[in-house]
């Protein structure tokens, strides 16, 4: 009988471990959830309640039909989500957007865990899950203790755990203008994996990289929490305004020099300097603006990085930043399913396997959980489909993401759900580097309603048991 289980213990009461620990009760699999509030206090944390919303009270857009994020909503409520139901019973107006009252949102997570049977609530400071725990998460977030971080450094090695995003901005590749961009790699050369012909290439004059350079220096940018001000840069890797303060030539002889290239529409002029981009996903639907990791705020990114040649019509399926957040290599380290290679009695929920965004933590641990009780119950549970929310999201944590072609840091970077993570419609292929603005992307309404449609269908016959398919 379920009873008679061995606990799962989940370390972290935020909304990936509310979230998976709920799941795991409602199938019957009891849970230890740990928490170490308000014994130890975190930097940001005003309170003891479990899911509390430390920025925002914004869950963003609640539209199922046209956004990523919206749809990734809509099937956590169909998968019986906590975080949802608590959040649609505290909505606040706030238009097409899912606002909530952030104090009633996380007294209602604590009531509903309080009031669960089969939830032990355990106010402790965990640094280290006990060898005899047979099934551990951990969902610690971007505020993890020292203590656990330190154990998590020697379980997963020392390049495995960083505690900054350096995010760089991430362009839907079909919203890149290729009559003025081109692919190639510096002096043709192909790295690891690479063909010759890896990078998106944005050329600028001198008088466009001037104009650029002067917008960074007088861009409006986000300022460090207190929290963030002693942590080192990941990776050492510097802000683009603060590498443009450093001098007006800065940029073009690091992230943005021009030399090894030739743009092939103007063969006889060498640009003054070039942005250059990245493939992000195997899919090859995101390309990363390589080295532009910056703290400018996200209006001013938009503004300022769409007067580059080639991106004036950019979307951008991530913005850029630089915060403290602690999160591992998930690509290398985690299994399909969230355990860790190396020890599969743990896995990991939520910010920590490199997500972004208070849904996606969640949907996460709503993962994590239902993987753990199959475990335990002895069943078989298929992960969900790669053309779902939950899939698409699981597939960038897991194995959607490459490695970068030529050597420098890792590039693995926690991101929200967007539509470029999903597979095309169709399963077609990305457009050939001879391709220009043919391949319709997701600022296509119709394109939009047509995955978002597909998704839901998949997830239901997901759930249903249906469905052989796993996420990739």
């Amino acid at each position: 009988m379920t009873h008679s289980l061995q606990p799962v213990h989940v370390i972290g009461g935020g909304l990936a471990g509310s979230e998976a620990a709920w799941q795991l009760a409602r199938r019957g699999v009891p849970v230890v959830l740990h928490e170490m509030r308000p014994l130890r206090a975190t930097a940001v944390h005003k309170t003891a309640q479990f899911a509390e919303l430390v920025c925002s009270n914004s869950f963003r857009s609640d539209d199922a039909e046209g956004s990523a994020i919206g749809l990734l909503h809509a099937e956590m409520r169909r998968l019986g989500a906590l975080v949802m139901h608590a959040a649609d019973a505290n909505k606040l107006p706030a238009g097409s957007a899912l606002a909530v009252d952030r104090h009633g949102f996380a007294a209602a997570i604590t009531a509903a865990l309080e009031a669960e049977p089969l939830i032990e609530i355990d106010r402790a400071e965990i640094a280290a899950p006990a060898p005899e725990w047979p099934s551990v998460i951990i969902a610690t977030g971007p505020l993890t203790s020292l203590a656990l971080a330190e154990t998590l450094r020697t379980l997963t090695g020392e390049d495995a755990l960083a505690f900054f995003d350096a995010l760089a901005p991430i362009v839907h590749r079909d919203s890149i203008d290729f009559d003025i961009a081109w692919f190639q790699s510096r002096y043709d050369k192909a790295g690891p994996g690479g063909s010759g012909a890896d990078y998106v290439n944005c050329p600028l004059t001198r008088a466009q990289y001037d104009a650029f350079v002067d917008a960074l220096l007088v861009g409006e940018k986000i300022a460090f929490h207190d929290f963030e001000v002693t942590t080192p840069y990941f990776d050492g890797c510097l802000p683009i305004e603060v590498m443009a303060e450093r001098g007006r030539e800065t940029l073009r002889h690091g992230p943005m020099k021009p030399f090894g290239l030739t743009n092939p529409h103007r063969p006889g002029e060498k640009p003054h300097a070039v942005v250059q981009l990245r493939q992000d996903n195997k899919l090859g639907s995101l390309f990363n603006m390589v080295g532009f990791q910056t703290k400018l705020k996200h209006g001013e990114q938009t503004r300022i990085f769409r007067t580059i040649p080639g991106l004036a019509n950019a979307e951008f399926a991530r913005l850029g930043g630089l915060h403290r957040n602690t999160f591992i290599n998930s690509p290398q380290l985690l299994d399909g399913t969230l355990r860790l290679k190396s020890m599969p009695r743990l896995r990991f929920a939520g910010q920590i396997t490199g997500c972004e965004g208070y849904v996606e933590s969640a949907a996460i641990g709503l993962l994590a959980g239902r993987f753990a009780a199959a475990e335990r119950l002895g069943e078989t549970l298929l992960v969900p489909p790669a053309t779902t929310a939950h899939g698409a999201l699981l597939g960038h944590i897991t194995g959607g993401h490459i490695e970068t072609i030529d050597a420098g840091p890792r590039s693995f970077q926690p991101m929200n759900v967007n539509f470029g993570l999903f597979p095309p419609l169709g399963h077609e292929p990305p457009p050939t580097a001879t391709q220009s603005r043919t391949f319709l992307g997701p600022r296509n309404a119709a394109k939009k309603r047509a995955l978002c449609s597909r998704a839901l269908a998949d997830l239901d016959a997901w759930i249903a048991g249906a469905l052989p398919a796993a996420a990739e």
